[in-house]
Parts: structure tokens; C-alpha cells; sequence
């Protein structure tokens, strides 16, 4: 992860009475970054979460368009779900490199390339779907909002498992805490004391409770943009917030007053562009809902 701001290594009064007694904290689980190995391909979690990722959004779109007659064929879902791997993988990487680390990868630019050593942008990723809904959309004849309203519900489960997979990699670890489940992770970086988990609580609030969230709010017909706004709002906050436990992006640091991080100042626009959208949803005509689909499926 680079070198820490001295600042988040600050080590509280507290932290260095749970130093003092080792057994207070948790220590990092010794996981090996690589799940498995097939012949020369070394098969690491972070790829696996994505495999999982997709596949049960898939299963996930797949039941509410059969429970709820919505109009999407098997074939319709597992083209949108190639269409947003695309967008996600191509939008989180090309993220990383020009929001995270744009000199270093100037001064190499064949590293972009380098997506098994880690380094995906969430909101990339995010920009990259949208881009990717947009053209099936188009491609579909769907509306748009129809596309990513019908998506969003299922993106959750995906968010949670990446976080599991950069708890596994010991990476994006938080801040010096004092709290019985603070963890102590091995990279040098992290100066050997107890620090907030942070993938973990990302991993419980933007995927399990936005997850609850998006799947009730979608139970029933809502206008077209509401569930996607929810979406993106929802994320915004927890993100903005999950922020304050994280130690800042390197080489970056904080942005400004000392505590605003890349992720912060990246998470503002989703909290504007999310009330927007929901306030424009429920300022539209109520006669066309997006959840409710165009027509029963034969």
C-alpha cells in the first residue's frame, strides 16, 4: 500500500494498551492470496469474487424477472451481465490509473495492463457500467433507467464479496483503533499495530444492508430511476463515511482540511447525482414504473 500519511499511524493511548496485550486484537487470518493454482495460472480471491459477483447478480436478476413477470429473457440477462463485466472491469481499471496513480502509470504505461497485481476503482467501475447500460439499452430497446433499475438490486452482493477479497489480500486496511476487533495485518505498511477492518464493515454496509435496502425498495413498482437513485445514494453515504476508518489512497494522502480522501471527493457527485435522480423519478408522470416491467413474459 505504500507509505502512511504519519498522521493515520498516530497511535492512540489506547491502541498502545491493546499493543501492549496482543491477545486483545485479532490477528490477520493467514490466508494466501492465491485461492488455487491450475498448472502455471495462479487463480487469486479477487478474481473469484468477481466470477461471483456476476454470477449471482445473474441468479439474482434471473429470479425477480421469473417471480415478478418482468420482461427479460435468460438471454437478455446474461447479455447485460457481459455488457456491465465489460463496463466494470474496463471503468474500474482505467479509474484506478487516472483517479489513483496517473504519473506512475505514465511512466509505465504497460502496467495498466497488470490487472492481476490489484488496482480497480469502484467508481470507474461504476461510470464504466453506466456507459456499458446505456449502449444495451440502446442495443435492447430498452429505456435506460428500465436497464439499470432492473440491475442495480443485484450489484450489493458483488461490492461485498471485493471487500472480502481485499480483507483476504491484507490491502485498503483502516485507520489505528482501539477496539476489540481491530486487526493487525502483516504488510510492513501497517506498522504491525491494531487497525480498523475496514473491508469488513464496507463488505456488511455496502453489500448486506444496501443489499436488504435496494431488494425491499424493489419489491414493489417504483418510477423509473428511483431504484437506481437509492442505489447510488445509498452507496455515497456509506462510502463517505467508511472513508474516515480507511488510511488514505497512496501516494495520494488526503486531499484537503486534513481529512478528505479520493474516495470522498469521488462519493460527493453520487450523493448530488443520487437525490437528483430520486427527486426527478418522483416528480415524473407515475403511469410508467420501471420495476414493474413492460409486459408479462411467455
Amino acid at each position: 500500500m505504500g507509505s502512511v500519511p504519519k498522521e493515520c499511524n498516530a497511535i492512540p493511548r489506547g491502541v498502545r494498551a491493546l499493543h501492549a496485550n496482543i491477545n486483545a486484537v485479532i490477528s490477520f487470518p493467514d490466508i494466501d492470496p492465491v485461492a488455487f493454482r491450475i498448472g502455471p495460472l495462479a487463480v487469486r480471491w479477487y478474481g473469484i469474487a468477481y466470477l461471483a459477483a456476476f454470477g449471482v447478480a445473474w441468479g439474482l436478476m434471473r429470479y425477480r424477472a421469473r417471480r415478478r413477470a418482468l420482461d427479460w429473457s435468460d438471454p437478455q440477462i446474461s447479455d447485460l451481465i457481459f455488457y456491465a463485466a465489460l463496463g466494470a472491469v474496463l471503468g474500474g481499471r482505467l479509474g484506478h490509473v487516472v483517479f489513483y496513480n496517473l504519473t506512475m502509470y505514465l511512466s509505465d504505461p504497460i502496467a495498466i495492463f497488470k490487472i492481476w497485481e490489484g488496482g480497480m476503482s469502484f467508481h470507474g467501475g461504476l461510470i464504466g457500467v453506466l456507459i456499458a447500460m446505456a449502449i444495451y439499452a440502446k442495443t435492447l430497446g430498452k429505456g435506460f433507467f428500465d436497464v439499470i433499475d432492473f440491475l442495480a438490486p443485484a450489484v450489493p452482493p458483488g461490492l461485498c464479496f471485493g471487500r472480502i477479497a481485499n480483507f483476504i489480500n491484507g490491502e485498503l486496511w483502516g485507520r489505528p483503533a482501539d477496539l476489540p476487533w481491530a486487526v493487525i495485518f502483516p504488510d510492513p505498511a501497517a506498522g504491525g499495530i491494531p487497525r480498523h477492518p475496514s473491508q469488513l464493515y464496507e463488505a456488511f454496509l455496502e453489500g448486506v444492508l444496501l443489499f436488504c435496502v435496494l431488494w425491499i425498495f424493489s419489491s414493489k413498482a417504483r418510477p423509473r430511476g428511483a431504484v437506481s437513485g437509492v442505489f447510488i445514494l445509498g452507496y455515497g453515504l456509506v462510502r463517505f463515511m467508511v472513508e474516515f476508518a480507511k488510511v488514505p489512497e497512496q501516494p495520494l494522502g488526503y486531499l484537503a482540511f486534513g481529512w478528505l480522501t479520493m474516495g470522498q471527493a469521488l462519493t460527493v457527485p453520487m450523493l448530488i447525482i443520487g437525490m437528483w435522480w430520486i427527486r426527478n423519478a418522483y416528480r415524473r408522470p407515475r403511469e410508467p414504473l420501471a420495476s414493474a416491467g413492460t409486459g408479462r413474459r411467455s
